[in-house]
C-alpha cells in the first residue's frame, strides 16, 4: 500500500500518538487550535508526557511525515482519511459533552472539498457518529455521506503510558461503518499498518455496535477493579488473608483473566470516570436502570474515603501532622492527574484539617500545582517526600516509590507509618520496623 494522506483533529492523547505512530508510514498532520501545543509538535516535542512519543514525533518531523497546524482548511485539502480525536469532557450532570465534537464537525464540513473517510475516534454515545457528526458536516458542506464522503466509527483503546505501544500492538481494531466503500477502504489502511494483525482481531460492525463496544470495554474494566477493591475491604476484616494471593487464585480462572484485579486507591484518568458517568446518563435516558455502573461508580468513591480512613485511625487529628502523599498521576507512566484519586484524597486530607502535606510525583507536579498552587508542598524526590513524615500514602505506584525500603522510611520519617494503597511492598520485610497498612490485608485493630 502506498503512503495516505492523514488527518487528525486533536492532538491531546489520541489524537498525537495516533499521528505520531502513523507517521511511521504515512503522510500525517495533526490540528489542533492550540498554538503552543501546534508549535512544540513542530519542534518536535511531545506536549504532556508519554513513554515513546518525543521518539517517535521527533522521527516524523525529520521525515517530513509529521506536522502540525492550526489551519483545518490546509490539513483537509489532500487529506484521505480525517480522524476526530478531540475531547469529549463530562458535563456537572455526568452527560457527554460533545461541544468539542461538534465544533470539529463544523468545521471538517466547512474545509472538505474532496472525498475522504471521515472516522469519529474519540468515545462518543451510541448515535452520534450518525446523528450529530454526519449530519453536521453535511449540512455544513452541502455534500451527503456515502456518496462525498464516508463517515465510520474505529473506537481507540490505549492505555496512558502504554499508549504507544497499545497503538502499533493492538488487540483489535473495531471499524464501524454502514458504507462498503468505507469499511473497504479503513481494512485496506489497517490492514497495510499491522501485517501481521489476523483477520479476526479486524473487526467491522455497525456504527451503533462500535460506538457502545468502546463503553462496554471500559464499564467491563471498572467493574474488575471496582470487583477486586469490594473483596479487598472483606479481606481487611479477616484474619490471615491478603487480597493479593486471592485475585491470584481468582486471576489464573481462564474465564477472568488476571487483568485489572488489583486492589488499591481506586481508578482514575481521562476515561473511566467520564465514561462511567456519560453511560449512566445515556441509560437513563432511554429507560435502561444503569444499576452495575452506578455501583461500580460508589465502590471507587468508597476508595477514597477507606485509604483517608486509615490515616484518620492512625493518625487521629491530622492539623500538626506532616503527610506524604506519594503520587498525583492517575497512574505511573503518565503525567495526567485528571480524576486521580490522589488529588482527590488530598482534598479530603486538606478538608480533615491537615496543614502540611508534601506530595510527590516524578512527572506530575506542574499538573497538580494548577489545582492546589500553594496549598500544599511538592517534590520529585520521593526520599525528601518522606523526611519527617509522619505518615506517607502511596497513591500512584511509580517505581520510584517501590525502591524505598523499610530502612529509608524507618530512618527519614518522624513517625514510620506508610498506607500502601497500591500493594507495592511486601509486608513482612516492614514487620516491626515500620508500621504498614495495605489495601486488601488484615488490620489487627
Amino acid at each position: 500500500m502506498s503512503e495516505r494522506n492523514i488527518a487528525i483533529i486533536g492532538a491531546g492523547y489520541v489524537g498525537l500518538v495516533a499521528a505520531a505512530c502513523f507517521a511511521k508510514k504515512h503522510n500525517v498532520v495533526c490540528v489542533d487550535i492550540d498554538e503552543d501545543k501546534v508549535e512544540l509538535i513542530n519542534n518536535a516535542k511531545a506536549p504532556f508526557y508519554e513513554p515513546g512519543l518525543d521518539e517517535l514525533i521527533k522521527s516524523g518531523i525529520k521525515s517530513g511525515k509529521l506536522r502540525a497546524t492550526n489551519d483545518i482548511n490546509g490539513a483537509l485539502e489532500s487529506a484521505e482519511f480525517i480522524f476526530i480525536s478531540v475531547g469529549t469532557p463530562s458535563k456537572d450532570n455526568g452527560e457527554i459533552d460533545l461541544s468539542y465534537v461538534k465544533s470539529a464537525a463544523h468545521d471538517i464540513g466547512k474545509a472538505l472539498r474532496n472525498y475522504a473517510v471521515v472516522v469519529q475516534r474519540s468515545t462518543v454515545v451510541p448515535g452520534t457518529t450518525r446523528n450529530v457528526v454526519k449530519k453536521i458536516i453535511e449540512e455544513q458542506s452541502g455534500r451527503k455521506a456515502d456518496k462525498d464522503f464516508g463517515i465510520a466509527f474505529v473506537p481507540e483503546f490505549l492505555r496512558e503510558g502504554n499508549a504507544v505501544h497499545d497503538f502499533m500492538e493492538p488487540d483489535r481494531v473495531v471499524i464501524g461503518a454502514d458504507d462498503d466503500r468505507v469499511t473497504d477502504n479503513l481494512l485496506e489502511l489497517y490492514r497495510d499498518f499491522y501485517p501481521k494483525m489476523p483477520d479476526s482481531a479486524l473487526v467491522t460492525m455497525s456504527i451503533e455496535s462500535a460506538e457502545l463496544v468502546k463503553y462496554a470495554s471500559n464499564l467491563f474494566l471498572a467493574t474488575k477493579i471496582s470487583f477486586a477493591n469490594e473483596v479487598a475491604e472483606l479481606a481487611e476484616k479477616i484474619p490471615n488473608v491478603d487480597i493479593v494471593d486471592v485475585m491470584r487464585g481468582v486471576g489464573l480462572d481462564k474465564r477472568i483473566g488476571p487483568s485489572y484485579l488489583g486492589a488499591g486507591a481506586g481508578f482514575g484518568g481521562s476515561c473511566f470516570p467520564k465514561d462511567l458517568n456519560a453511560i449512566v446518563h445515556f441509560a437513563r435516558k432511554i429507560d435502561v436502570p444503569p444499576f452495575i455502573t452506578e455501583a461500580v461508580l460508589k465502590r471507587n468513591r468508597r476508595q477514597i474515603e477507606r485509604i483517608v480512613s486509615f490515616v484518620v485511625d492512625q493518625l487521629g487529628k491530622l492539623d500538626d501532622k506532616r503527610i506524604a502523599v506519594l503520587g498525583l498521576s492517575f497512574k505511573p507512566g503518565t503525567s495526567d492527574t485528571r480524576e486521580s484519586p490522589a488529588l482527590k484524597i488530598v482534598n479530603e486530607l486538606m478538608r480533615l484539617g491537615a496543614k502540611d502535606i508534601i506530595a510527590c510525583d516524578p512527572k506530575a507536579v506542574d499538573e497538580a500545582k494548577r489545582v492546589f498552587g500553594e496549598s500544599i508542598k511538592y517534590t520529585e524526590d520521593p526520599f525528601e517526600a518522606i523526611k519527617n513524615a509522619d505518615c506517607a500514602v502511596v497513591v500512584t505506584d511509580w517505581d520510584e516509590f517501590k525502591n524505598i525500603s523499610p530502612d529509608d522510611f524507618a530512618g527519614l520519617m518522624r513517625n514510620p507509618l506508610v498506607i500502601d494503597g497500591r500493594r507495592i511492598y511486601q509486608p513482612e520485610k516492614f514487620e516491626g520496623r515500620v508500621k504498614l497498612i495495605c489495601v486488601g490485608r488484615y488490620i489487627q485493630r
